[in-house]
């Protein structure tokens, strides 16, 4: 079954893509929710138009994710946590600490686009994966250290 898919779906596209799912996952999931339509012969003509009206949009915004992308290879974060005698951290670092570290250095991204691929649970250097786009990404490293620490460095 082809569907094209209205926004991006995590593991499967991006927004104005076709791809090719499931049957059950199509009508199941992607269409009820609205992320996705079946791709018919009209809505593929109907896609097509639409996308070479908005070309010369989409250039701009991948321009301005390209220009985010050059500022964020330049980033390097330290995030503070509360740990314990072993090394370990409570909880663990996520993509809303990374965001909001990133806006308190001046860069707004959405704490949406951000990747850990492992679960940050012990005190160390990590890298994060930043989509802007569906053709820039960046990967952004990041060191964790015990809060105390981290205000004695400031």
């Amino acid at each position: 079954m082809e569907i094209i898919l209205k926004e991006d779906v995590t593991n499967l596209g991006y927004k104005n893509d076709i791809v090719k799912v499931k049957g059950g996952y199509g009508r199941n999931f992607l269409i009820p929710t609205g992320k996705g339509v079946i791709a018919s012969p009209s809505a593929k003509k109907m896609l097509a138009e639409d996308l070479r009206q908005r070309a010369h949009k989409l250039e701009k915004i991948k321009n301005d994710a390209l220009a985010l992308a050059e500022k964020l290879k330049e980033v390097s974060l330290t995030i503070g946590t509360k740990v314990s005698s072993t090394g370990t951290i409570f909880g663990s670092v996520n993509n809303v600490q990374i965001a909001e570290q990133l806006e308190k250095k001046g860069l707004e991204v959405d704490r949406k686009t951000i990747v850990i691929k492992d679960p940050v649970k012990e005190i160390g250097s990590y890298t994060a994966i930043i989509r802007l786009h569906k053709e820039v990404s960046v990967e952004i490293p990041f060191n964790v250290v015990a809060e105390d620490e981290k205000n004695k460095a400031e």
